[in-house]
């Protein structure tokens, strides 16, 4: 397990769970795609999930990482989930579109 500005990352087998803080913006995303591209690459993961259970914010930002780490994990035959969406982040989800290529879980 490793955390860095309130983000914890998770490592179960080839899987990453990313435990996303209270507000993810262009902060925090900028360290959650350096991070997770490292695990790509040194732990070969082949499945993503987000975690939103302690977030209450989210921006455009947190839309544009799902979005590349989703475009990422495809070139590599991988999966992504989302979990934990409060109401007031489902609907940004919803709206955005990333329910309709992503799955709940």
């Amino acid at each position: 397990m490793k955390q860095t500005d309130q983000v914890t990352y998770v490592l179960s087998g080839r899987c990453l769970i990313v435990q996303l803080p209270y507000e993810v913006d262009d902060h925090t995303c900028r360290g959650v795609r350096e991070d997770t591209e490292s695990y790509i690459r040194e732990r070969k993961i082949n499945r993503m999930i987000f975690d939103f259970s302690r977030t209450g914010f989210m921006d455009s930002a947190g839309i544009g990482v799902l979005l590349s780490r989703y475009r990422r994990m495809k070139e590599l035959g991988g999966d992504i989930y989302l979990s934990g969406a409060d109401a007031k982040v489902s609907r940004l989800l919803r709206i955005s579109g990333i329910y309709q290529i992503m799955e709940s879980i």
